[in-house]
């Protein structure tokens, strides 16, 4: 089990991001570049054609700015706050369920989005999204966002399944065997909303709002049914290629995983699908946010830049099966992705995702709700079997 950092409760969490620095603090110009730019980032997010010759962004950058891209990857939105909490980064592509984590502690400072011009053509559902902005401030710029899916073998599965309970519930598959055993879950905290998120279409009387805001019945609810799942999980993932290679090669048929894993395992000629089942489904609409304390600001700038143009996010949604944060790129012809492309990709259903979030103390659904530190306690228990 990785470390785990410490997070203060929902209610320090809410007054902590109140009384973050102002925008005055910003940098206003841009220098010359450092030479460098560390970054923290999901698996997948930043490629130099290294598993794919077509898909590289990082060299033709390295080329023109001379700043070195060096990448650190993630597996789960914990470890990102604890290595920028270590220190030594420049920059992390942070999901909803640590952005808000990295404002409160100062681990972050503020983006000035007159130094970035591709900013006018961020996707206007993003630019002002309460995962990265506060009081008016931007704490990121958009990278990218999409769904969590549910992915499935075809040779267990003969149609596409219709509920998440084939990763819930111990049941018989499309070719006659149990899932007991072949099914996985993730290895994070914020499963306890997948689980919340089965809860509110199955179980309505519990009252649930949001899969990020529980009160104690309604925590206790989702804590019972991730005991249930634990009977059947083969393995909790958090590295994208070791589950990959589970769906190859040990016999794992279902599980929640992200559009990447389905690309690449589809692309090698996997019996592989994905689907996004009649709960509908978590998701994740990701920010580049800058280290309070960023050696390499000015090629962090650059790489901001960088990433909003379209030929980039477009050829990002292609490989990690994602919507753009540009929306031209799904149709300016500069990358790969295509309208039609973007459409299978969700592009449309941006209403229809529970994106992550930081579970507070103090939340908008109901007078009191479990801060996520007690999610990151009671979620080791239950991998643990208690």
């Amino acid at each position: 089990m990785k470390s785990i950092v410490k997070i203060c409760s929902g209610l320090a969490l809410v007054a902590a991001i109140a009384g973050q620095t102002s925008a005055a603090e910003m940098i206003t110009k841009i220098g010359a570049g450092e030479g460098q730019v560390n970054i923290v980032a999901w698996p997948g997010y930043i490629e130099r054609g290294e598993t794919d010759k077509k898909f590289d962004w990082v060299t033709k950058f390295e080329e023109k700015t001379s700043c070195k891209v060096n990448i650190k990857t993630a597996n789960t939105s914990d470890e990102m706050v604890a290595l920028m909490n270590e220190g030594g980064f420049d920059l992390v592509t942070a999901s909803g369920d640590a952005s808000l984590r990295l404002i409160a502690g100062k681990r972050v400072q503020p983006v000035n989005i007159d130094l970035i011009p591709s900013w006018k053509t961020v996707d206007d559902r993003l630019k002002n999204a309460p995962w990265h902005t506060v009081n008016g401030t931007h704490y990121g710029t958009p990278y990218m966002w999409g769904p969590n899916v549910l992915m499935y073998n075809t040779t267990a599965f003969k149609e596409a399944p219709k509920s998440w309970s084939v990763v819930f519930e111990e049941t018989t598959l499309g070719d006659g065997k149990s899932n007991k055993g072949r099914v996985q879950a993730y290895d994070g905290p914020i499963h306890v909303a997948d689980a919340a998120n089965f809860l509110m279409f199955h179980q309505p009387d519990l009252g649930i709002k949001s899969p990020y805001e529980l009160n104690e019945k309604q925590y206790k609810a989702a804590l019972d049914l991730l005991r249930q799942q634990r009977k059947l999980v083969s393995r909790y993932w958090h590295d994208a290629f070791i589950q990959i290679d589970d769906f190859k090669n040990e016999g794992v048929v279902a599980s929640g995983s992200w559009p990447f894993q389905v690309n690449l395992l589809a692309g090698d000629k996997q019996p592989i699908k994905s689907t996004i089942p009649q709960e509908g489904a978590t998701g994740w609409a990701d920010t580049t946010m800058m280290h309070a304390d960023a050696a390499n600001p000015n090629c962090a700038y650059m790489w901001m830049e960088h990433t909003l143009s379209s030929n980039l996010q477009s050829d990002l949604s292609v490989w990690f099966g994602a919507n753009p944060a540009v929306p031209a790129a799904c149709t300016d012809g500069r990358g790969m992705q295509t309208a039609a492309g973007c459409t299978t990709n969700g592009m449309d259903d941006f209403g229809k995702i529970k994106f992550w979030q930081t579970p507070v103390s103090k939340c908008a659904s109901q007078e009191a709700c479990v801060p996520y530190y007690r999610w990151v306690s009671d979620y080791i228990g239950v991998i643990g079997g208690r």
